[in-house]
């Protein structure tokens, strides 16, 4: 593996790249409300590719995988069509609440969610084939594989799936992590760049974003 002529950024570097976007209000008070009840939501630099990504596809019909308390989802909101719809599903409910407390704090309209506690598993194989958008994952790091299936039946083509913690706490690129969900994630990079019918790309912003655009 080369990198050519192409230093690795550094720490300072990395940090500046992060923190390029302010924040708007919402999505700080939304960060807060994550922290308080241990949710993770996607960094900074994460969500601005998210965010542009929605608006690039100009998308209308986003899923979201782990909606936490609404970080993701405000960005993905940003960035979609003002008759775009999100499909959020999530194991907790209160985490949804939360998402809640933040798209009306942001002035979304309760038409433009679609908030579904349970099981990804359970709901995805629900929704219709190549109907959506933009799928993003952001929920059990064991069970990413499955997501992508189901990620690559319900978008159409030319849309886009995205996977957050992509490089897993610096794990996936060390052969000796061999734990579960570091495996799992591994799995996921190698399935996405084989797949013939994805153009994939392994972003280095935040803790790794891979996302991949469904070809016609």
């Amino acid at each position: 593996m080369t990198t050519g002529n192409i230093s690795p950024p550094t720490t300072e570097s990395w940090a500046h790249a992060e923190s390029y976007i302010d924040e708007e209000p919402p999505i700080v008070h939304a960060r807060q409300r994550a922290a308080e009840v241990g949710a993770v939501p996607i960094g900074t630099g994460g969500g601005a590719v998210l965010r542009l990504l929605a608006a690039a596809i100009e998308a209308r019909t986003v899923v979201e995988i782990g909606t936490g308390a609404g970080v993701s989802g405000l960005y993905l909101l940003r960035g979609m069509r003002d008759d775009g719809v999100l499909t959020s599903v999530d194991m907790e409910s209160e985490h949804q609440r939360l998402a809640r407390e933040a798209f009306v704090e942001a002035g979304f309209t309760p038409n433009r969610t679609r908030l579904i506690p349970g099981s990804a598993l359970d709901v995805l194989p629900r929704l219709t084939d190549d109907a959506y958008d933009l799928v993003f994952c952001d929920a059990d790091k064991n069970e990413y594989v499955d997501y992508l299936e189901q990620a690559v039946r319900i978008l159409r083509p030319g849309g886009i799936v995205a996977f957050d913690n992509a490089l897993w706490h610096n794990r996936v690129a060390d052969p000796a992590q061999r734990d579960p969900e570091t495996m799992a994630v591994r799995e996921l990079g190698r399935m996405v760049r084989e797949h013939d019918q994805l153009m994939p790309a392994l972003l280095p912003t935040g803790d790794g974003l891979l996302v991949a655009l469904k070809r016609a």
